[in-house]
């Protein structure tokens, strides 16, 4: 059994969200991770989660969004994380790409949520595009000792990688791993640990081949598995027992132990 660490059906109206979970369940699927980029869709994702066995979510505000981040907004957190479905902080992060926020912002919102991550013993869900360095910085801020990281859909390269290993990050491998000109993230993955790899899809973006081109859903994280598996030379079963462990390990409140950062 699979399990997709990061899917975002919040893109999808509740009746299809329910279909597509079902697609999912019908090819392997066992669980899912629904990442909030706001926390105006918080209380719906909660319900949703709620009503659906071996789905959790991750609750916090995307870098493209830090600018909505106000005062009270630290607490109101906390509160809605209370909530035994919410099992992690995120997904935040640092976008240098886009900028659809200033980039001293980003870093401040992005800072905020891990303090409230570190405070209640959660993990963070991270998004990094074109910002290695910055987001370097953070993560190897002495304050921020033994957070524990989902790099989601990994593709920083060799050296970030060396140091977020060192740093006990997690690792999520997306549909990208398929994709012919991403030989940038195929080529880390003999250097990541195995127990700290996870498979997700991005829904609805990023679908993997042989499905390039449509819109993404947490059924085809098994194209994303069966390459990780090619890449590894290991078999399919193999992978999914390795990264639904390392899901629960990170995931905590999902049923599994916790492995944080070195001390």
């Amino acid at each position: 059994m699979l399990i997709d660490s990061h899917c975002h059906l919040q893109h999808f109206e509740v009746a299809e969200r329910r279909e597509v979970v079902a697609r999912a369940r019908a090819r392997g699927v066992s669980g899912f991770l629904i990442p909030a980029v706001r926390l105006s869709e918080a209380e719906e994702l909660l319900a949703f989660c709620d009503s659906e066995p071996g789905v959790w979510c991750a609750l916090g505000v995307h870098p493209h969004d830090a600018a909505s981040w106000q005062a009270g907004d630290e607490q109101r957190l906390r509160t809605l994380l209370a909530h035994p479905k919410a099992v992690a902080v995120g997904e935040c992060g640092l976008d240098f790409f886009y900028d659809h926020a200033p980039r001293d912002v980003q870093e401040r919102v992005f800072r905020a949520q891990i303090e409230v991550a570190l405070e209640l013993g959660l993990p963070v869900v991270v998004h990094n595009r074109e910002s290695n360095d910055a987001m370097l910085a953070v993560l190897e801020d002495p304050a921020h000792r033994g957070l524990a990281v989902d790099l989601h859909s990994y593709a920083g390269g060799p050296e970030m990688a060396r140091r977020a290993v060192a740093l006990g990050c997690w690792f999520g491998v997306s549909g990208m791993v398929t994709f012919p000109a991403a030989g940038n993230v195929r080529e880390v993955l003999p250097d990541l640990p195995a127990e700290r790899l996870l498979v997700e899809t991005d829904t609805p973006y990023l679908a993997p081949v042989p499905y390039r081109g449509k819109r993404n859903e947490p059924a085809f994280v098994v194209e994303v598995a069966d390459r990780l598996a090619r890449e590894l030379e290991l078999t399919a079963a193999e992978v999914a027992a390795r990264t639904t462990g390392a899901f629960h390990a990170l995931f905590r409140r999902t049923g599994g132990g916790f492995a944080g950062g070195p001390d």
